[in-house]
């Protein structure tokens, strides 16, 4: 059996946690003390517009239009993993909806990846299917 079968439930659900207040409280009031908290700071940024580690990270945020908004939807954690489905509004920029995945290590961020795509509106859909949903 693998180890991440062996994570207690409350972990998974703190680790969830940890992940949307540090989106929520970094992109929406600027508030860097959970990724000081939470973030390992040589973390591993995969996005190529970020520059590397934490440090990267807030400089990249900090830089961005205060109006730039995160919006969570949903939230799946497994194993050492957690996984955001969410979107990133207002200010210049086009509305991107997210999904963003975090690697956890000794209860701290390690590792980020995440795979965007600009929001296109329902009517303008093949299914007319909303691309973002909150929980």
């Amino acid at each position: 059996m693998s180890s991440e079968w062996k994570i207690p439930m409350a972990d998974l659900a703190n680790r969830k946690a940890v992940v949307v207040e540090a989106l929520t409280k970094a992109f929406n009031d600027r508030d860097f003390s959970v990724l000081e908290q939470w973030w390992s700071p040589d973390y591993i940024q995969h996005n190529p517009f970020i520059a590397a580690k934490r440090s990267g990270l807030r400089a990249f945020v900090e830089a961005l239009p205060r109006e730039r908004r995160y919006e969570h939807g949903r939230t799946f954690a497994d194993g050492d993993y957690v996984i955001v489905h969410g979107r990133y509004v207002g200010g210049d920029r086009k509305t991107l909806v997210a999904v963003d995945i975090f690697r956890f290590e000794n209860e701290k961020v390690v590792e980020h990846w995440d795979v965007l795509q600009e929001e296109v509106p329902a009517a303008q859909t093949v299914a007319g299917n909303r691309m973002f949903t909150k929980d």
